[in-house]
């Protein structure tokens, strides 16, 4: 049984606040997705306040930008609904009509020890890192992955170098 889950964040900036005509389809489909999300096979966790999404949580410096955090059993599993899932990526699609494009990395990915839930705070802190210092063990990217701390390095086959861990 893996002892490390897989968690995400993700930010983005609203073109505009978010009770505009503009973003009416991205709002009414956040309590659609985030369920999809819920009953998406290795999904754990994510980050919700009492109104059932996180578009009211304040983080990383800018009260403007709104943020989707979650823990997953697998990167697969992840990468299963975020460009799988036809509702998710429907939605993935329009970004451009709803988000300002950002220049930094506005999503991370880390490994996390089964059963604990990441803070904000923490998120914070790895896409700081990814930012600085690129993908690394401790704060990386769908396209450069790590394997978790307890994952075993399967042997390179014979007379193969082995391979680097990023995707």
């Amino acid at each position: 049984m893996p002892t490390h889950h897989l968690a995400q964040v993700n930010i983005a900036l609203p073109i505009e606040p978010l009770d505009s005509a503009r973003l009416a389809d991205f709002v009414s489909a956040l309590d659609p997705v985030n369920a999809l999300a819920e009953a998406a096979p290795g999904f754990v966790w994510r980050l919700k306040t009492d109104d059932g999404d996180a578009t009211g949580v304040r983080a990383f410096g800018d009260d403007r930008l709104i943020v989707n955090m979650s823990v997953w059993e697998s990167p697969e599993a992840l990468s299963d609904f975020v460009f799988r899932n036809p509702d998710h990526a429907a939605a993935m699609r329009r970004r451009r009509e709803w988000f300002v494009p950002m220049k930094e990395a506005i999503s991370v990915l880390w490994w996390i020890p089964a059963g604990h839930i990441p803070t904000v705070a923490e998120a914070e802190e790895r896409l700081e890192e990814l930012r600085r210092h690129g993908p690394t063990p401790r704060a990386f990217t769908f396209r450069h992955q790590f394997p978790a701390p307890d994952a075993q390095a399967a042997p390179a086959p014979a007379g193969e170098a082995p391979r680097c861990p990023a995707g």
